[in-house]
């Protein structure tokens, strides 16, 4: 009995051990959008003015290249809308009270080698102006359909949806974050949405 105690104890800090080496190395924050094709076609203007045109920071419009964790796993992922607050569309399904539902419509395009195959909206979370966090919640909204729960592309394949966050009326959101791999890939995507 008391051995079987000590391998117990040993497996738990060994799955312990592996659990905060794959989450806490390597992870980073993409902010900064890709590079819009417009802007690069514009020979004319000068370094300056091109830099002065690439904003600092994604905002609600922009594209951000992130990587999965399996090899070929990479996505551009664009916030296309916000609906704050959003509606339900179901006269029996309401917020809490003294909650407010916010909607985010992502675009999601397969640029890797491998086929993306998650549910998006367990990676996605949005902030507050005072660094609070809420993860997505079940709900459908009037802005338009949910972005599937079970979303596979193929290379070059898109998908578009709504994902549903439910936050204080009070909050003042400020930020909406996606990564890959349901919240466990190494990069996560930050949109400023004010």
């Amino acid at each position: 009995m008391h051995a079987r105690n000590r391998i117990a104890a040993a497996a738990v800090a060994v799955v312990g051990a592996l659990a905060l080496t794959a989450c806490g190395t390597g992870s980073t924050v993409v902010d900064k959008p890709k590079e819009n094709a417009a802007a690069k076609a514009d020979s004319g203007k000068d370094a300056e003015k091109e830099k002065d045109a690439t904003p600092e920071v994604a905002k609600v419009g922009d594209t951000l290249t992130l990587k999965g964790m399996e090899d070929g796993s990479r996505l551009d992922v664009t916030v296309v809308k916000v609906a704050d607050p959003a509606k339900s569309a179901d006269e029996f399904f309401e917020p809490d009270s003294g909650k407010r539902f916010v909607g985010v419509q992502f675009k999601i395009l397969n640029t890797g080698k491998a086929v993306y195959n998650d549910s998006p909206s367990n990676g996605a979370q949005v902030a507050d102006s005072e660094g609070q966090q809420f993860d997505s919640t079940f709900a459908e909204i009037t802005a338009g359909p949910s972005m599937s729960s079970s979303l596979k592309l193929k290379p070059g394949a898109t998908g578009l949806g709504w994902i549903v966050f439910e936050v204080p009326k009070a909050s003042k959101t400020d930020t909406v974050q996606f990564t890959m791999d349901s919240g466990f890939a190494d990069q996560t995507g930050e949109w400023k949405l004010r």
